[in-house]
């Protein structure tokens, strides 16, 4: 791969480059970034579960302070691999590569878009109502692999189709971004039928030609020609990267918030990343700066800060380690997966502790619980009102539904879909709202 096709500055549905405003010095990738900031998707992330229950009187994580955090942690991953990677690229590379670190971070704002309301449980609750619920019926009549898109509802593909789909009354598009910047959102550059065990896959059919020109555009190859799956952009790693070390990391902080797990072990899991001789100067500095700062919260911050940057520079040295792969679209590892074993331990350690004592505390499991019916229930009404809309409680459903997600189409999948553009673009609190509304149970 060539980063001259990598980190195009064309942009996904224009014929032609449009021009800057007047006075507008801002290079064509922080553009991108800042028109992911003040667009109404990403807003709606502040309404949207990380982990545990929004609101609450102790604040803690949403997708959208999680997506700040994870697009700084990506720019800090960017700047870092440009300085280890600059004596390999040629004068003309490293002007272009040199904005690595604003497509990354890009990449990283935008990474949780695609996600339903209620996260990862309400993407298994939209499959669930395909599979077992009425959106069952589909299956005999559309394709096997768009019945696989819907019963195995994927956020990442569903990024993709938000931000480049042409909905009702919008530009063709959708946001316009480049072409670099949507192919380091990614992930998994494969469809449904391709995704295997983890049913990970990057879009869904209705963006199959999306994908083909994103991937024709970057120059990007084909790792399995027959299977018809692509390399990844070599920035994708450093994203999902960023997302990893955040989100094992924060996750911890706001279970310890909310006094799931006590301070024993967060100490004991934090200083676990700065063990033996290698880490002296480290550890010094913790030492000193934790007599410096009583207050407990504060220290906290502190140690999990100190973790992030340990394992920024880790992942930063797998990626140089590992460039000539990347960059021949051969790498199938991931940085993490890679870094000091004494780093590797020490975030398994992190990972078993997150599993058992808080993705699987009761005040998420009730929000898991809350999403399937919340979800399910609105994709019934919905759904039913887009298959057969000339009852006039159809037609009353279909009103409330805005006009770009209304669609015109005759066939049955299109349809389907735009109900689940409506739902999974829906905040989980207006989600809770309408559902009480329509059942009867708020007046």
């Amino acid at each position: 791969m060539n980063w001259k096709a990598l980190l195009s500055t064309r942009r996904f549905g224009q014929t032609q480059k449009t021009g800057k405003g007047s006075g507008d010095i801002r290079t064509e990738f922080q553009r991108d970034y800042d028109r992911l900031i003040f667009s109404s998707p990403f807003r709606r992330l502040q309404n949207k579960t990380q982990v545990f229950p929004l609101p609450g009187s102790v604040f803690v994580h949403n997708r959208l302070t999680h997506s700040l955090e994870v697009a700084s942690v990506g720019r800090s991953l960017g700047n870092l691999v440009y300085d280890k990677i600059k004596p390999l690229l040629s004068d003309d590379e490293k002007i272009l590569v040199r904005e690595m670190d604003t497509v990354v971070a890009t990449a990283c704002l935008a990474h949780d878009l695609g996600n339903p309301p209620f996260g990862h449980s309400g993407e298994k609750a939209i499959s669930h109502f395909f599979a077992e619920g009425d959106g069952k019926k589909l299956k005999d009549l559309i394709s096997a692999i768009e019945y696989e898109d819907l019963v195995s509802f994927e956020g990442n593909a569903n990024l993709i189709r938000l931000l480049t789909h042409q909905f009702q009354g919008r530009r063709k598009g959708g946001y316009a971004l480049t072409f670099a910047s949507l192919g380091t959102m990614i992930k998994y550059p494969y469809d449904s039928s391709q995704s295997g065990k983890k049913k990970k896959y990057g879009y869904f059919q209705t963006e199959k030609e999306t994908f083909t020109e994103l991937m024709k555009e970057l120059e990007i190859p084909l790792t399995e020609s027959q299977k018809g799956i692509y390399a990844r952009h070599p920035l994708v790693y450093l994203v999902e990267a960023a997302d990893d070390i955040c989100y094992q990391i924060m996750d911890l902080e706001d279970a310890h918030k909310l006094n799931i797990i006590g301070r024993e072990l967060i100490d004991e899991l934090f200083m676990g990343f700065f063990p033996g001789e290698n880490n002296t100067v480290r550890r010094d500095k913790i030492k000193q700066t934790l007599t410096e700062v009583t207050d407990p919260n504060e220290q906290i911050a502190f140690l999990r800060a100190m973790v992030i940057g340990q394992m920024v520079n880790a992942a930063a040295n797998v990626f140089a380690a590992r460039f000539d792969e990347i960059m021949k679209g051969t790498y199938q590892g991931k940085l993490l997966k890679e870094m000091e074993p004494y780093l590797g331990d020490a975030l398994k350690r992190c990972e078993k502790v997150a599993v058992n004592q808080v993705y699987n505390h009761p005040s998420v499991i009730k929000i898991e619980i809350s999403g399937y019916n919340v979800i399910g229930a609105l994709l019934e009404e919905f759904y039913r009102a887009v298959m057969d809309p000339e009852s006039d409680y159809a037609k009353k459903m279909l009103s409330l539904m805005p006009l770009q997600y209304q669609s015109q189409t005759t066939d049955d999948y299109k349809k389907a879909r735009s109900v689940v553009d409506f739902v999974s673009g829906m905040t989980d609190v207006y989600a809770v709202d309408l559902y009480k509304q329509i059942r009867g149970l708020q007046l």
